[in-house]
């Protein structure tokens, strides 16, 4: 007997309630799921009145505090009239009135470029192509800061995360969800955990709108432009530290470029347009007007545990049979061990 999807959708009974939430819904005539959204599944529902997005929390059982769908609505709704440009949000359902049985909302379909490669390599040779690299780079870097500026009390999110010290929370949080994850116990990443536990800067008083996992494949492009339609996948925001978004989108130029890492180490930037994380880092700083970031290794450190953490997570939901990608989730469990030993052969050279 043929096995049902987990992560289908009853479009029988989502037609009405879509029909009744959404001002404008019409006719419900398909759902078509996203390869993407490894946390969150994601879907295209086609209506006769238009294309819109609706994301979900996965079935099965779930780890606490994860897949907080109704966070990721509120902050998007939030950013609507920020410089940070994020989908329009068109209504949310929660678990007790969700015609799917989970918590789910539907935003508008944005139509443009993701990019899954940070090398860009889609677009081409020419000096043109390096040029719009250069410039999709800066476009992110610039979106980033931004973000950091925004003023929280205005945009209504003072009590969208718990003060203090934001690494000794995340630090606390993803170790539970680490160790909740684990299938094989891995010595590196142990030893990850307690050199970070160890090796906390004090409490600098930063607090920011953070995103969480502020990477190119989370960023919607107009296409062939470097103009930013939306940033997507807020799953993990909060209020927090900036540099903790900063430092983790720049693990991506330590990642290998091979391997199914997507990373840029071993990728020549000058020759193809894109700046080097020094230059990032720097352009970043200017931005925001910083003279020096200090604890940078750590904050790097950080990133990769938490990378770590996610990854683990989505790994044992694939075993568990609840991924929204099993193929590539079981991936990702091969990942992690090698990811935990770059982590700590960085924490070697660089303290």
């Amino acid at each position: 007997m043929a096995q049902t999807d987990p992560n289908q959708l009853d479009a029988v009974a989502l037609a009405p309630w879509l029909k009744q939430n959404i001002r404008g819904f019409n006719k419900l005539q398909r759902i078509e799921k996203f390869s993407g959204g490894q946390s969150n599944p994601t879907y295209r529902l086609v209506a006769e009145s238009g294309q819109y997005v609706l994301r979900a929390k996965p079935p099965g059982n779930l780890l606490k505090s994860a897949h907080q769908i109704d966070r990721e609505y509120r902050v998007m709704n939030a950013l609507k009239y920020s410089p940070v440009n994020v989908p329009k949000m068109l209504c949310l359902a929660q678990e007790e009135n969700s015609p799917i049985g989970r918590m789910f909302f539907v935003m508008e379909l944005l139509d443009g470029d993701i990019y899954w490669d940070p090398a860009l390599p889609e677009l081409g040779e020419t000096s043109k192509a390096n040029s719009l690299r250069t410039n999709i780079y800066d476009a992110m870097n610039r979106t980033l800061a931004n973000l950091h500026e925004v003023n929280i009390s205005t945009v209504g999110l003072d009590d969208f995360g718990v003060p203090g010290n934001y690494f000794e929370r995340q630090l606390s949080r993803w170790s539970k969800q680490y160790h909740a994850s684990e299938i094989d116990r891995n010595g590196n990443v142990h030893s990850l955990i307690s050199w970070l536990e160890v090796n906390q800067p004090e409490y600098d008083g930063q607090i920011s709108l953070v995103h969480g996992d502020y990477r190119l494949d989370n960023i919607m492009f107009a296409r062939q432009s470097p103009v930013i339609l939306g940033v997507l996948d807020w799953e993990l925001s909060t209020l927090g530290h900036p540099l903790a978004d900063l430092a983790y989108q720049c693990i991506q130029w330590r990642l290998p470029h091979t391997g199914g890492f997507r990373g840029l180490g071993g990728v020549n930037l000058a020759a193809i347009g894109i700046p080097d994380e020094t230059q990032y880092v720097r352009d970043y700083c200017l931005r925001r007007k910083i003279s020096k970031i200090e604890h940078w290794h750590f904050y790097l450190a950080f990133s990769f545990f938490r990378l770590i953490a996610i990854l683990q997570g989505v790994y044992k939901r694939s075993l568990d049979g609840n991924a929204s990608n099993p193929k590539r989730a079981k991936t990702y469990g091969a990942a992690v061990p090698v990811m935990a030993e770059m982590a700590i052969k960085m924490i070697r050279e660089e303290t």
